[in-house]
């Protein structure tokens, strides 16, 4: 689970990263392009930033989806517990099991209808072309307005982050039932300072 772990969180900083270089580049790019300096204003308007807007959205949706998987895994998420946390032991460990599968059902839904949108959104003719099969009479799909991409990639963050974080629910789950701990997030602690004096 360590590489899924690895990956999940490698793409969180990746889309993190990627994002605030993108709006960086292109703010800068925006008020450089309205200096009136004759040859360098003249270069830096026929560069088209107009896509940056649309990956940058692209990429804070994949963000969210994947990062609320590491929610669940790490125990990050706001939740109000406070009624269950005053239940006696066995009552609240059948409450926290129950909402933990509750979440998996929900994500595990989510995620198959996200799936079945992506598939006729374009995916199967991406498959069936890739297969080598006729496509047929199968719909192409739509393209995003900037980038033109086509629009199942984007929608793929759906079932994969769900189905991610329907995962995430059940191995919560199964580790609360075998130990009765769940992820919990200290606030006060912050990666990489470990032992750190100051």
């Amino acid at each position: 689970m360590k590489f899924l772990d690895h990956l999940e969180e490698g793409i969180i900083t990746f889309l993190m990263g990627a994002a605030t270089l993108v709006i960086f580049v292109a703010v800068i790019h925006r008020y450089a392009s309205g200096i009136s300096i004759p040859v360098v204003q003249d270069w830096l308007l026929s560069i088209n930033m107009g896509w940056a807007q649309e990956l940058c959205i692209i990429m804070f949706v994949w963000m969210a989806k994947f990062g609320a998987a590491y929610g669940v895994r790490t125990g990050i998420h706001v939740g109000v517990d406070v009624l269950i946390n005053r239940l006696p032991d066995s009552r609240r460990r059948k409450f926290i099991v129950f909402g933990l599968l509750a979440g998996a059902l929900f994500t595990g839904v989510v995620g198959t209808l996200g799936l079945r949108f992506v598939w006729e959104n374009g995916m199967h003719y991406a498959v069936f072309s890739a297969m080598g099969m006729a496509p047929g009479d199968v719909f192409e799909g739509p393209t995003t307005p900037d980038l033109e991409w086509p629009t199942w990639m984007v929608y793929s963050a759906i079932p994969m982050g769900s189905y991610l974080m329907c995962f995430r629910f059940l191995q919560v789950a199964v580790r609360f039932v075998r130990t009765g701990e769940l992820p919990h997030h200290d606030h006060g602690h912050v990666d990489g300072l470990d032992g750190a004096q100051p």
